[in-house]
């Protein structure tokens, strides 16, 4: 199953999306709370309530929200988790060698960063001069949970997005750090819907492509990850709870623009796009921030 969510009057909805076209959760009868996914991972639609909504469609919408439109956390991401990243990352930072974390290395993005399929990426020319984007696989949490083990930790899992992290490099580079130059407005486009677990039996072996423009920018396949999805549930569940909601943003691979002998950042005018097997296409403008 396809849920989203959708503006809805002036609020938004939680969606059902039935192949081109949707339908508002908030349509039904004592369903007017059900504004985004999140309530639907709390309170989950009946089969009746999914017959009833399989003939209240509309087309679908040309911009969408969030899926989880306030996670109850940051996005939770981890770095160089795909090792022909991991080379190009280390060269663009100046290293002499390309260093394999030996355990996830977790950051975070804040929430109001995200934006859904559609949106625009905002280019602000006084905050950097080197944005960059991240295609990434995201997992959505689907019960509160700690120290969950590998082997139980898809039994957690709600659902699977895409999510792009988008950068500005210099301000990464500058700061030593990386929250700064990942959460600012508009840096998380999401969307624009989430499989639900049941779809997608191995997440493990799902293409990701990235484009800018038409052109493939990222090419590689989620089994490339060095943490799996499992291990990153496990890892980070042993001493955070895990909560309802929650997104996880597993790692990019090889092919950002930083990584390029002369980096080809993404300027006012680009479409950037990430598809990922089995889930869809996450599509984004980049536009100028207006005086």
């Amino acid at each position: 199953m396809r849920l989203a969510t959708v503006p809805w009057k002036d609020s938004s909805s939680a969606a059902v999306v039935f192949g081109e076209r949707v339908a508002a959760v908030r349509q039904l009868a004592g369903r007017d709370h059900s504004s985004d996914v999140l309530s639907l991972i709390h309170e989950p639609l009946t089969e009746r309530e999914l017959l009833q909504l399989s003939d209240l469609t509309s087309p679908a919408p040309s911009a969408w929200l969030p899926p989880i439109v306030r996670p109850p956390k940051n996005v939770l991401c981890v770095g160089k988790n795909y090792m022909e990243h991991v080379k190009e990352f280390d060269k663009a930072w100046g290293l002499a060698r390309a260093e394999v974390p030996p355990s996830p290395m977790w950051f975070s993005k804040a929430h109001t960063a995200l934006v859904g399929a559609g949106g625009a990426i905002l280019h602000d020319p006084h905050f950097t001069q080197a944005l960059d984007y991240e295609g990434e696989f995201a997992v959505v949490v689907a019960d509160r949970c700690r120290r969950v083990s590998a082997e139980r930790a898809l039994d957690h899992v709600f659902g699977y997005t895409i999510l792009n992290d988008v950068s500005a490099r210099d301000v990464q580079h500058g700061r030593k750090q990386w929250f700064t130059g990942k959460s600012a407005d508009t840096y998380a486009p999401c969307g624009p819907w989430v499989v639900t677990r049941d779809e997608i039996s191995d997440p493990q072996q799902l293409n990701l492509r990235t484009t800018v423009n038409g052109e493939v920018r990222q090419d590689a396949n989620t089994r490339d990850m060095i943490f799996d999805v499992k291990t990153l549930i496990a890892d980070i569940s042993a001493g955070m709870t895990l909560e309802p909601g929650d997104l996880i943003a597993t790692g990019t691979p090889v092919g950002v623009a930083w990584g390029m002998e002369t980096p080809r950042y993404l300027v006012p005018g680009d479409e950037v796009s990430v598809e990922i097997e089995k889930i869809g296409r996450l599509w984004s403008r980049v536009i100028a921030v207006s005086e």
